[in-house]
């Protein structure tokens, strides 16, 4: 069988974790082990540093937003040129937790970049390469923020859509 990669994407308290762990079992009941995991923003060196700059900031300064949505994708390319496409060559399927679509709702929908630069941004770091399948779970974006905010797992962006 061929690899995949098969993403998940949602909003903060969705339950992304735990349809990636189910989605883990069905590959297993089909005889697929070699499976990658990520995350976005992160997964490399350097996509983690960068997501904690967009998690965090930096102190006091604030973040601009579209130097937050350059550094998702300076994460992603730096995830799919160095960890994605690699596995998915060496024939492991990858299941992610977020890719693109985050930055369509949350820098597009939600900072109000426009949808043009992220087009452009999209295809000029992910050119043709797409996930196999994106398994997107909607939830009340109000009913998310309260199942994060519950387990204490805010970030800076999530707190910014509280005020």
């Amino acid at each position: 069988m061929n690899s995949k990669f098969i993403v998940i994407e949602g909003l903060e308290g969705a339950g992304k974790t735990s349809a990636i762990a189910e989605v883990v079992d069905v590959l297993r009941q089909q005889g697929i082990f070699d499976v990658v995991f990520t995350r976005e923003p992160g997964g490399t060196p350097l996509a983690e540093a960068l997501r904690t700059l967009i998690k965090d900031g930096a102190g006091d300064e604030p973040v601009i937003d579209r130097a937050e949505l350059l550094m998702l994708y300076a994460a992603r390319v730096q995830l799919m040129e160095g960890v994605i496409k690699p596995a998915l060559t060496c024939g492991a399927w990858v299941v992610g937790d977020r890719h693109d679509l985050s930055s369509q709702a949350y820098q597009g929908g939600g900072r109000g970049i426009d949808t043009r630069l992220l087009k452009t941004l999209r295809d000029t770091v992910l050119g043709e390469f797409r996930p196999d399948l994106t398994l997107y779970l909607d939830i009340p974006p109000a009913l998310g923020l309260a199942r994060a905010r519950a387990r204490g797992e805010l970030d800076r962006i999530e707190v910014e859509s509280l005020a």
